[in-house]
């Protein structure tokens, strides 16, 4: 099933919780899908258990989505030296301590490891869904990205500062000549769309 499909599919079905979180949710699965190199929930750096919670929760009239699923598959085990560093940086930030922010944190440290823009891997439309599922779930980190660098160059940004490790060229980001690498248009499809 392409992944567009698998989204709208998503989406018809009746669940519950927010309609932004299930959107965020539908869309990160539906790329999730594509990964032919890992089952849906190593693609979402979830255990088995929690995709079958985040699933019947907000799409139980999907229960195909879970076929397959080994119960002792645990996506959550690293597949980089950062990736619990950066689960860490998220869940040390949450707005309101809930379970999905817990999804959340998870589905995008696995996902940045990806090689687009955070917001493609995570299967959105655009950066505008991102900003807000970090300003909704992550204020506090959200609010710290103050000149809107793109996240996933914030994230390690910020993993760096607090190592104390000096990761730019200039003592300033408006004098630096890889400053449109950090802040400049985050351009492209939706890679659901593709």
């Amino acid at each position: 099933m392409a992944a567009t499909t698998v989204y709208h599919w998503l989406m018809a079905t009746p669940g519950q919780g927010d309609p932004f979180d299930r959107h965020l949710f539908a869309s990160a699965i539906a790329i999730a899908k594509t990964d032919s190199d890992h089952s849906l929930a190593a693609a979402l750096g979830l255990s088995a258990e929690n995709l079958a919670a985040l699933v019947g929760l907000h799409f139980p009239q999907a229960p195909g989505l879970l076929a397959g699923l080994d119960p002792d598959d645990d996506g959550r085990l690293a597949e980089s030296l950062e990736e619990p560093d950066l689960r860490k940086l998220l869940l040390d930030h949450r707005s309101h301590g809930l379970i999905a922010e817990e999804w959340l944190a998870h589905i995008i440290a696995r996902r940045s490891l990806q090689p687009n823009h955070l917001w493609q891997d995570l299967g959105l439309t655009g950066r505008e869904d991102l900003s807000l599922l970090m300003m909704r779930h992550f204020a506090p980190l959200a609010a710290a990205n103050v000149n809107d660098m793109k996240w996933k160059k914030f994230f390690y940004r910020t993993l760096c500062q607090q190592e104390g490790l000096t990761i730019c060229k200039s003592p300033t980001c408006d004098s630096c000549l890889d400053y449109i690498r950090c802040f400049g248009a985050e351009e492209g499809a939706s890679l659901l769309a593709i």
